[in-house]
């Protein structure tokens, strides 16, 4: 996902929640409506949300040092996931707290105008928020449905405020239909019972982020069009006859570790090899830009050993070699 592409989505979303919050607070005072209320404090939440992610951004955009080496690209996901607990907990949890205060204690809507013109004004910007999101997101999915590309995408920003935006639309619609039952039948449990609704949506879409932005903390590789491309890159047929093993790794959204073992012919000099693996580093860079860092490990190919399969504890995380004598 480009930069800016990210930061277009996530300011017409922070304009459009910080407005829609406003009115939703003075739509609350005058109504005295749980849903206002739980609504109010879910744009806010969204709105620190935005925030987040734009300083996450700028964070990532750090130059390497010594002590990070690798750059700081994964701000942008622990940003993302700093998201995820605050529409946990300030979102989703405040509503169904609110929610089952009013449930117990439902009271009549005052000033019911307050809240229908709220909503109906909070949809129509949050359609306009949602259609931007849509249109930067249609750009990078290609042929992906929307759950494949909110699982495969690597930059976060964009599902995040797709998520936030979807969810909002559907709050507001349960809100909207919240209020509407309370005035209809008298009864203000209902404006409770649209608030506790609001409430779990918050906690389902918080999960669903959590999940996805833990996942891009782990570490993830790079998607199998990626791989292809650069199996393509890096074998010449001549000097590197083939890949013994690759592993890619993202460093950030938009910057991708590759660390290969690459076949090379037996009677190659030292500088025969040293030059072809500059040119198949090239190689990779021309066919995939963000290959930032690039290792690449000289070795005879030999049909014994990859007859062996890889090696468990060679892998991280894998099994951890017994102690002699155990």
């Amino acid at each position: 996902m480009s930069a800016s592409g990210g930061t277009r989505a996530i300011v017409a979303a922070l304009g459009a929640n910080l407005a829609i919050a406003a009115s939703k607070f003075v739509a609350f005072a005058f109504s005295g409506s749980s849903s206002m209320l739980a609504e109010g404090v879910h744009s806010l939440a969204d709105s620190g949300n935005q925030f987040l992610l734009l300083v996450g951004g700028k964070k990532a955009q750090r130059e390497a040092t010594p002590q990070h080496p690798f750059g700081y690209g994964r701000e942008r996901y622990i940003y993302a996931f700093l998201v995820s607990i605050v529409l946990f907990s300030v979102g989703g949890m405040f509503a169904i707290y609110e929610g089952y205060e009013k449930v117990r204690h439902p009271h009549e809507l005052e000033h019911w105008y307050w809240p229908v013109g709220v909503l109906l004004f909070a949809i129509i910007a949050e359609g306009f928020s949602f259609r931007t999101a849509i249109k930067e997101s249609n750009e990078l999915r290609g042929k992906l449905s929307w759950a494949q590309f909110i699982r495969r995408a690597k930059a976060p920003e964009l599902p995040v405020v797709l998520l936030e935006d979807f969810g909002a639309l559907i709050g507001l619609v349960l809100a909207l239909g919240g209020v509407g039952l309370a005035l209809l039948t008298g009864d203000g449990i209902w404006d409770g019972i649209g608030t506790v609704c609001i409430g779990v949506l918050l906690v389902l879409i918080a999960l669903v982020l959590a999940a996805e932005t833990k996942s891009l903390l782990l570490g993830e590789a790079a998607g199998i069009e990626v791989v292809k491309k650069i199996e393509a890159a890096t074998v010449d047929g001549k000097t590197v006859t083939r890949i013994i093993h690759m592993r890619t790794l993202h460093l950030g959204p938009e910057e991708l570790l590759v660390a290969a073992k690459i076949a090379v012919q037996h009677d190659d000099t030292a500088a025969e090899v040293a030059t072809a693996i500059n040119a198949a580093e090239a190689r990779i860079r021309a066919a995939v830009p963000i290959a930032r860092v690039i290792y690449l490990e000289p070795d005879i190919y030999s049909e014994t050993e990859a007859a062996k399969g890889p090696d468990p504890e060679a892998t991280p995380g894998g099994p951890t070699p017994h102690p002699v004598g155990h």
